[in-house]
């Protein structure tokens, strides 16, 4: 009977990355306006939303992290599109069996409020995963001023990945 049964797998991402003048501030594969025209620093397009959502998934999947899929040494991946990784990963969890079943993911930011974006960032991230809108939930929340998101230095994120499958 072994055989009729499903694993789940559930795994953590985190990501953070400091914000400096010059640089697109694009979370989930949405563009935001930074009053000081700040983006966040990084090797690809440094969407620490997407990358935490990519982490949560490798981590669920027993398949190490971002860093190995996608390092910051391989010049194939500067500037790249956070959400063309995502497919990547979502591609590599299907060659093996697995399914997403749910994503929930938390941005903490000060500014700008990434809030009244989410609902855009959960719609990008759902469908570059190829699963339901309902199956992905964006949260924002900020640093109350402490720390290096409460000081504006950075933006970070927090996901957590549940998988199905073999």
């Amino acid at each position: 009977m072994m055989g009729d049964v499903t694993r789940v797998r559930t795994g953590i991402g985190w990501d953070s990355h400091r914000l400096e003048p010059g640089r697109p501030l694009i979370l989930g594969g949405v563009r935001l306006e930074h009053p000081e025209l700040l983006g966040l620093a990084g090797h690809s397009d440094a969407d620490v939303l997407t990358h935490a959502v990519i982490d949560a998934l490798l981590g669920a999947a027993g398949l190490d992290d971002i860093g190995t899929h996608f390092p910051d040494t391989d010049e194939r991946w500067r500037g790249a599109d956070s959400l063309a990784l995502l497919r990547a990963v979502a591609a590599l969890l299907a060659e093996r069996g697995l399914t997403v079943e749910h994503v929930d993911a938390t941005i903490v930011m000060e500014r700008p409020k990434a809030g009244p974006r989410k609902h855009e960032m959960r719609d990008n991230l759902a469908g570059a995963l190829g699963i339901a809108r309902a199956a992905v939930n964006v949260k924002a929340t900020t640093g109350e001023g402490m720390g290096f998101v409460g000081r504006e230095e950075g933006v970070a994120a927090q996901a957590v990945a549940t998988l199905s499958g073999d």
